[in-house]
């Protein structure tokens, strides 16, 4: 079944992981993704690294955003490369990139360059705050942009201090935000015939996945600060509880669900208690009612709990790590989600399709695996892809 991207080409020099993650997104819908590295490969294969199926050293990081991808090695410090870029720029649908603002213009192989070569070019460029304004050209990475964005100033607990999340979750948005916008440029193309240049700031994306709390300031004037593991509707009933062997998160959000939480608790008085009549007393009296419901849980186990609270409608979970996450049962139903490539468990796309969907079916390319292919399919000669390899 023909899938999304099918019969697009890419021509991708994103590195670290927010740009590979785009990459990675539209090469499980289809997308011939050339990755290109420098010779030997970028810096992110050996972090963290092991010896991977195929011989070569492989972080898991790197592992996890460049499957379904041809790789191929050019020296961008050699003209004859440069050259060469400009040949397989001429033929590609799209160009992706994530070096600072004004890298690939110094090359001559920018937005600039490559547009004059090929109109029809879809050019993405991923950066710490975009290509223009006083921090263009300031480095970035996640860590970074967690704490300029605010993202940091509300994860945690006031006692411990701003909270990193404990994942690169600045680069997964960067990452979704690109490859969302490759799409609906190339949908846009579609339309207009015209290439486009997309520009992906990681402090956007970061502050377009917190809008909720951006609407918080800029609508209603109230700051958010940290709630530790409160849910952001900062309810009482929406947080991390103690249970006899354990923690477990507790996602009562709305009336009904708080009613079946009292009935499930055999506590009929959290519904006519005045502290707890209503939303606003129940967080008022948050203490209270947290010592009230700690004291009954304390009497169960977290699975226990999970089981008996979303069996009658009220959600909640006992606390899994990510080995437990992996083996969750739900994947055996969800064929788009966890994959086993080549004898490696991997995470592919996070949704399916009734047909021609995302599919991730082969690991990451070794360091220049595919230049020789890409070169002669480009039509190279054997003299000149000698000259590149």
């Amino acid at each position: 079944m023909t899938q999304p991207f099918t019969g697009i080409r890419i021509l991708d020099f994103t590195q670290v992981f927010a740009g590979p993650y785009a990459s990675f997104q539209l090469a499980m819908l289809g997308a011939d993704v050339i990755k290109v590295e420098k010779p030997g490969g970028e810096e992110m294969r050996m972090n963290n690294g092991k010896i991977g199926p195929k011989g070569d050293q492989t972080s898991p990081m790197f592992m996890a955003a460049n499957g379904n991808k041809r790789g191929i090695c050019l020296d961008l410090k050699d003209p004859k490369a440069i050259a060469a870029v400009k040949r397989l720029a001429a033929n590609v649908d799209v160009v992706m990139e994530n070096f600072r603002p004004g890298v690939m213009d110094r090359l001559g192989i920018g937005w600039d360059a490559l547009s004059q070569i090929n109109p029809n070019l879809i050019y993405a460029a991923v950066s710490g705050f975009g290509r223009v304004g006083p921090e263009a050209k300031t480095p970035a990475y996640d860590g970074k942009i967690q704490a300029v964005s605010g993202i940091m100033s509300v994860t945690g607990y006031p006692e411990n201090g701003p909270t990193r999340a404990g994942f690169a979750v600045v680069d997964a948005a960067a990452g979704m935000t690109a490859a969302f916008a490759v799409a609906s440029a190339l949908f846009q193309r579609g339309q207009t015939g015209k290439g486009q240049l997309v520009d992906v700031s990681m402090l956007d994306s970061a502050l377009s996945f917190l809008s909720p709390a951006v609407a918080d300031w800029t609508f209603t004037g109230f700051r958010p600060v940290q709630y530790g593991n409160m849910a952001v509707s900062r309810r009482a009933t929406a947080d991390l509880f103690q249970a006899k062997d354990g923690h477990f998160l507790l996602a009562c959000n709305t009336n009904g669900q708080y009613e079946i939480l009292a009935k499930v608790l055999d506590r009929p008085d959290l519904l006519t208690d005045p502290r707890f009549i209503d939303w606003d007393a129940r967080r008022d009296n948050a203490t209270a009612l947290r010592a009230i419901l700690n004291e009954v849980f304390a009497t169960g186990t977290a699975a226990e709990w999970d089981e008996r609270l979303n069996t009658a409608g009220c959600p909640c979970s006992k606390i899994w790590n990510i080995p437990e996450a992996v083996e969750h049962p739900q994947h055996a139903y969800r064929p788009s989600g966890m994959h086993e490539v080549e004898g490696v468990k991997l995470m592919g796309a996070g949704y399916a399709f009734a047909h021609g969907g995302p599919h991730f079916n082969r690991l990451p390319p070794s360091p220049g695996e595919h230049t020789a292919d890409v070169l002669r399919e480009a039509g190279f000669s054997e003299a000149e892809i000698a000259e590149l390899s």
